[in-house]
């Protein structure tokens, strides 16, 4: 099963100098003043059983972006094998090429998150790391130097997957939730 979003709005920024380490007891300082230098967006398929990414940047995040990376997918996966692909309700995802794509491969099957519910998304997570990892801390002065760095980044992490793996029970998770909804509706006074 892989866990498929896109992160969009990836800007290629220029700091106007690099982020400073973090040392002991001091957390890690970057300047606010930067220059943009265009944005991509990236499209990922996260495996669940084993934590590759099949990835790819693109300019833009239209449907035929999208449909491009389902192509990208379809190749990278041998054939025969079904395809179970974890997407929110982006309407991207939904969009008439797409569907019309999906139906001429039937060995892919989408399913949806609840709405609201993206964080259940397993490829949200690997986002979260790449950003706090690569994003926050570089300095392109070009779309296509961010490019190159993503693709090197994604490609060191294939080199040694992390699947994730949630450490709590379901039931754990209801009742912290339960616990959350109580304090936030006023049952907890």
């Amino acid at each position: 099963m892989y866990c498929v979003d896109d992160k969009s709005q990836v800007q290629a920024l220029a700091r106007s100098q690099p982020a400073l380490p973090m040392m002991p007891y001091m957390p890690e300082r970057r300047t606010r003043d930067y220059v943009r230098h265009g944005v991509t967006s990236l499209f990922a398929a996260f495996d669940t059983a084993d934590g590759t990414v099949i990835s790819s940047p693109h300019r833009r995040h239209r449907a035929i972006e999208f449909k491009k990376f389902l192509a990208k997918i379809d190749e990278a996966i041998p054939a025969g094998v079904d395809v179970h692909l974890v997407c929110d309700n982006y309407g991207t995802h939904e969009a008439p090429a797409v569907r019309a794509w999906l139906e001429r491969h039937p060995r892919f099957h989408v399913h949806h998150t609840p709405t609201y519910s993206s964080w259940i998304n397993q490829v949200e997570r690997f986002f979260a790391y790449i950003t706090a990892d690569l994003l926050r801390r570089s300095d392109h002065r070009s779309v296509q130097a961010l490019e190159a760095d993503i693709r090197a980044w994604i490609a060191a992490w294939n080199e040694n997957p992390t699947p994730f793996i949630w450490t709590e029970t379901a039931e754990q998770i209801l009742d912290k939730l339960g616990r959350l909804l109580q304090r936030i509706n006023g049952g907890g006074r």
